[in-house]
């Protein structure tokens, strides 16, 4: 994957949580703050924990830090997955996210 490859996926992916943050406050499901500088996304739950993806562009990676720990992921096979597990962004960003909340959390925009 070249830069250019990279960041198109990686934007894309920042903008549908982006998207799904904005549905899940609209529709009541739970009320999320974010903000976003550049390549950085910062989700804040009512709890006070924050969830926070950004981009690692020399790596070709993103970056999901939440209260269990720092996930890697890299684009393989048609889907950003952790470098160590091989896990799907998705799968990974529902259960921290969900874990966080206390409540279910679905990555779905």
């Amino acid at each position: 994957m070249n830069d250019s490859e990279y960041h198109d996926r990686a934007d894309a992916l920042l903008r549908r949580i982006e998207a799904q943050a904005d549905a899940w406050l609209q529709d009541d499901v739970i009320d999320i703050d974010t903000q976003r500088a550049g390549g950085l996304l910062e989700l804040s739950l009512p709890n006070g924990s924050k969830l926070v993806i950004n981009k690692q562009p020399p790596l070709h990676e993103i970056w999901l830090a939440s209260r269990a720990g720092g996930f890697h992921f890299q684009w393989q096979d048609g889907a950003w997955r952790d470098t160590k597990s091989g896990s799907e962004f998705v799968s990974v960003f529902n259960r921290e996210a969900s874990a966080q909340a206390g409540r279910t959390l679905s990555l779905t925009a």
